[in-house]
């Protein structure tokens, strides 16, 4: 069978499947039935491709599992919640001042979490009700939220960026560095953006004065043990105000902070793998949630709650990460056999060899490549059409990353945010529809595609500016070598 049908067979049997309604693990399994049987020894392959299955556990996949536990323990015993509650008080008079909650607390919550999904679905559900309710417009209200979303995939711990890392057979230390100077530069832009046209046109956003009740308590700090108070004192002088804005993002940011620093700091320093620094990362959540519990039972403080730290909490954050942790496994397993039948069947090689002998350069192969990830990004999630263009791309001694000899952490970065503006991209963006599912329900799809598309052009600038200045992104990962 010539390279271009067989292209076509397995490329289209994937897509059909999932036009239809197939998730995308039954998806490649489909294809990957039809693939082995013509092009891997027949039934023989059929019969190896369980094998598959015990080779897509592999220890390098270990940290998305722990990431997303992280992420899920901070999500499911409030603390995730308080933090962002305590960035919403410290700032005042800020010009669209939800609007840039939303910014901040979501670049917090996407270095912990790793979640694009969460981080969206929160912020919306949170602060959107909240920001309409004050009269916010929907562009203004929806887009920041949306765009800091898919933050995640860039800033550690990012669970994308963990899959891409190991499937690439590439550092996931580099990678996770890698991600942090485009994710604070987009985080940046966006603050800029927000800031600067409600400043501009202040009715997208308009100004209301916080709640002054809290504020103007005086900061009551008491130590109970075992029912009695052995210590107590308060402070309701002139700065009152000041101290209630600042302590309770001293108490529920800074620690967040924390475990940010103990996760990425073991891995720029070379004091832990990124598996071990996931684990820390565990375990640093765990303890900064239970020291929160603290302020409910041995330390509390006027006006500030602790977080719900129990045992059930933790019990339903392993199981909402197991559950997506099987959903992750049976994909890799099923885009491994996808890759081997696109290589036995003589597609790869020939879609490759063909490319190559068009004479291109490597920055044009490299935005050839961005085009079609800009391309599949508007008709499928992310996960699978990482897993559909990788053969072609990253895996094979053929790749395209091979032959035009292309730096490989740099066009893995590119391939994140290219895939993180995907989510936003019309039709079928992914935050498009997790955002018109939290929105109250007169908000029209196509208002929230208007309110994405500015911040979609600030993700093609950021775009643009690492594909012509590739030191952003590889910089600060050259300084783990």
């Amino acid at each position: 069978m010539e390279w271009y049908l067989a292209l076509a067979l397995l490329l289209g049997t994937v897509c059909t499947a999932m036009f239809l309604g197939l998730p995308v693990a039954f998806a490649f399994f489909a294809a990957n039935v039809l693939g082995t049987a013509l092009f891997i020894n027949g039934d023989i392959g059929l019969v190896l491709m369980p094998l598959e299955f015990h080779n897509a556990i592999k220890f390098t996949l270990a940290p998305i599992a722990l990431f997303l536990l992280m992420g899920e323990i901070l999500l499911q015993t409030g603390v995730a919640f308080k933090a962002i509650g305590a960035i919403d008080r410290l700032i005042a008079r800020v010009p669209g001042r939800l609007a840039v909650v939303s910014i901040a607390g979501g670049t917090v919550f996407s270095s912990l979490s790793g979640s694009t999904i969460a981080n969206t679905a929160i912020l919306g559900s949170v602060l959107l009700p909240d920001m309409m309710k004050r009269g916010y417009q929907p562009s203004i209200a929806m887009g920041p939220i949306m765009a800091v979303g898919g933050i995640a995939m860039l800033i550690p711990p990012s669970a994308l960026a963990v899959l891409l890392a190991s499937l690439a057979e590439q550092s996931v230390a580099q990678l996770l560095i890698a991600g942090i100077v485009p994710g604070i530069l987009m985080a940046v832009l966006f603050f800029g953006y927000v800031v600067g046209r409600c400043a501009i046109n202040p009715e997208l956003a308009p100004a209301y004065e916080a709640e002054t009740d809290v504020l103007d308590q005086a900061v009551t700090i008491s130590l109970n043990v075992r029912g009695r108070s052995w210590l107590s004192c308060s402070y309701a002088g002139r700065y009152r105000r000041a101290v209630n804005r600042i302590l309770p993002s001293v108490l529920y940011v800074m620690p967040l902070f924390v475990i940010f620093v103990v996760v990425v700091g073991s891995i720029f320093f070379k004091l832990a793998a990124p598996t071990e620094a996931a684990a820390l990362g565990c375990v640093a959540s765990l303890g900064v949630c239970y020291a929160f519990r603290l302020f409910r039972n041995t330390i509390q403080i006027s006006g500030i709650e602790g977080a719900d730290f129990n045992w059930r909490a933790i019990a339903k954050a392993l199981l909402e990460t197991t559950k997506i942790n099987t959903m992750i496994l049976f994909i890799i397993a099923g885009s491994l056999v996808f890759s081997q039948a696109l290589s036995n069947s003589g597609a790869t090689q020939g879609l490759l060899q063909y490319i190559a002998a068009m004479d291109l350069t490597p920055l044009t192969v490299v935005i050839m490549m961005m085009l079609v990830l800009l391309f599949l990004g508007a008709f499928m999630d992310q996960v699978s059409m990482l897993l559909l263009t990788l053969p072609f791309f990253l895996l094979s001694s053929q790749s395209l990353q091979i032959v035009f000899n292309i730096d490989v952490i740099w066009l893995m970065v590119l391939m994140l945010i290219t895939m993180e503006i995907s989510l936003l991209t019309p039709p079928f963006g992914l935050l498009l529809y997790v955002m018109k599912g939290v929105a109250p329900f007169d908000v029209t799809l196509g208002q929230v595609v208007r309110a994405a598309l500015p911040f979609i052009l600030i993700e093609l600038m950021v775009l643009i500016l690492l594909i012509f200045v590739p030191e952003v992104a590889t910089w600060l990962p050259k300084q783990l070598e």
